[in-house]
C-alpha cells in the first residue's frame, strides 16, 4: 500500500469512533482497505450515519403518529362520554398538573400552599358541573382560604412569591381550564337514538327483527352529546392540527425567527418561526371554516376563519407561557408521566387559555350573531 493510502487508512482507524459501529460501516471500511483507501472517512461516516439515523428517525415518527392517533380516539370517547366522566377525568388531570406545577415551583426554591391550591382547583371543576352559577366565586374564595392558611398556619412571614405562585396555580390550572366543563354543559343533550336502524343489517342477516329481540336488550340508547361537546371536539381538533401545521410549515419554510415579532417570545422558544406560526393559523383557520359551515354559523366564511386563527394564537400563547415557566425553573419538561412526551402539562399547555375564550364564543357571541342574522 502506498504512503498516501496508508495515511488514509490510519485516519480512518483514528476517527472511526465518530461513526456507529455497524455492519454497514465495517463493510465500507474493509472496502477502503482493499481498494487502497480510495474513499475518505468523511464519506464513510456520512453514509453510515444516514443509514443508521434514518431508521431511528422513521421509527420515532411512526411512534409519534401511533401515539397521536391513539390519543385522538381516546379524547373523542372522553369528550362524548357524558358530563360526569368528562369532569371526573378533567379533575384527575388537574390534580396531576398541579403536582407537576408545584414540583417545578419547589425546584425554584418557592414553597407555596399547594394543598390549598389542589383542593381549590378541584372545587372549581366540581362547582362548574353542579353549580355553574357559583363557579365565578370559587377563585376569590379559595384565594381567601390561601391567605388565611398563610396567616394562621405558617410559622414565618410569607413572601410575595409564595402567595403569587399559589394564586397562579389555582388560576392557571384550576379556574381557567374549568371553563371546558361549563362549555360541555351548554346546549341540550341529543335525544334517544333507536338501535334498530344501527343493527338492522345484522338482524336481517340473522333472519330476525328488532321486535323479536329479548326484553332485556334496549331498543334505544341515550347519547350524552351536547352542543358544547361538539364545540369542544371541534375546538380541540383545531388546536391540535394547528400544532401539526406549525411544525411542518416551520420545518419546510421556517427562516424568520419568532424573535423578530417578539424578542421575549423568541427567547422563550428559540426554535419557533414566523412561518410556522402562519402555517398553524392557516390550518386552524381552514378547520374553523369547515366547523362553522357544518354547524351553520352566521357568516361562517368569516366567523369560522377568525375563530380558527384566534384558537391558533391562543394555543401559541399557552405554549409559550408553559415554556417561560419551565425556562425560569430550569426544567426541560414538567414531568415524565408520558414517555418521550413529558408530563401532563407538556401535553395540554396549548389548551388552557382557549377554554374561557371558547366558552365566551359558544355561549355569547354565536347566539348573538344568530339573532342578528335571523337564523
Amino acid at each position: 500500500v502506498s504512503d498516501e493510502n496508508e495515511k488514509t487508512i490510519i485516519e480512518v482507524e483514528r476517527n472511526k469512533e465518530l461513526a456507529v459501529q455497524s455492519p454497514t460501516y465495517l463493510e465500507s471500511l474493509s472496502r477502503v482497505k482493499q481498494e487502497g483507501g480510495e474513499r475518505s472517512e468523511s464519506v464513510l461516516t456520512t453514509n453510515n450515519t444516514k443509514n443508521i439515523a434514518k431508521p431511528k428517525k422513521k421509527k420515532k415518527s411512526q411512534r409519534s403518529i401511533l401515539f397521536g392517533a391513539t390519543m385522538g380516539a381516546v379524547v373523542a370517547c372522553w369528550v362524548f362520554s357524558g358530563n360526569y366522566i368528562f369532569t371526573g377525568l378533567f379533575t384527575l388531570m388537574t390534580i396531576l398538573g398541579q403536582l407537576e406545577y408545584y414540583r417545578m415551583v419547589m425546584n425554584a426554591g418557592i414553597y407555596s400552599a399547594r394543598r390549598i391550591s389542589v383542593v381549590g382547583a378541584c372545587s372549581m371543576f366540581i362547582t362548574a358541573l353542579f353549580a355553574p352559577d357559583l363557579h365565578q366565586l370559587c377563585l376569590p374564595f379559595m384565594t381567601l382560604a390561601a391567605m388565611m392558611w398563610f396567616l394562621m398556619m405558617r410559622q414565618q412571614v410569607t413572601n410575595i412569591s409564595e402567595i403569587a405562585t399559589t394564586v397562579t396555580g389555582m388560576l392557571y390550572l384550576g379556574y381557567i381550564p374549568s371553563f371546558w366543563v361549563r362549555l360541555r354543559l351548554l346546549g341540550a343533550a341529543r335525544g334517544e337514538t333507536r338501535l334498530a336502524p344501527l343493527v338492522e343489517p345484522l338482524l336481517n342477516f340473522l333472519g330476525t327483527k328488532a321486535s323479536n329481540l329479548p326484553a332485556f336488550i334496549p331498543k334505544s340508547i341515550h347519547l350524552p352529546i351536547t352542543t358544547g361537546a361538539i364545540f369542544i371536539f371541534w375546538t380541540w381538533l383545531c388546536i391540535a392540527f394547528s400544532d401539526v401545521g406549525a411544525y411542518f410549515a416551520g420545518r419546510r419554510f421556517g427562516k424568520t425567527k419568532l424573535a423578530t415579532l417578539s424578542p421575549a417570545a423568541g427567547a422563550t422558544s428559540p426554535n419557533k418561526t414566523v412561518e410556522g406560526l402562519i402555517g398553524g393559523c392557516v390550518v386552524s383557520g381552514l378547520l374553523g371554516l369547515l366547523g362553522a359551515w357544518i354547524q351553520k354559523w352566521p357568516w361562517w366564511y368569516v366567523t369560522g376563519a377568525v375563530h380558527g386563527v384566534l384558537l391558533a394564537l391562543l394555543g401559541l400563547i399557552g405554549d409559550l407561557t408553559a415554556s417561560m415557566l419551565k425556562r425560569d425553573a430550569g426544567l426541560k419538561d414538567f414531568g415524565d408521566l408520558i414517555p418521550e412526551h413529558g408530563g401532563i402539562m407538556d401535553r395540554v399547555d396549548s389548551f388552557i387559555f382557549t377554554a374561557p375564550y371558547s366558552y365566551f364564543i359558544c355561549s355569547l357571541v354565536i347566539p348573538q350573531l344568530k339573532r342578528w342574522s335571523g337564523l
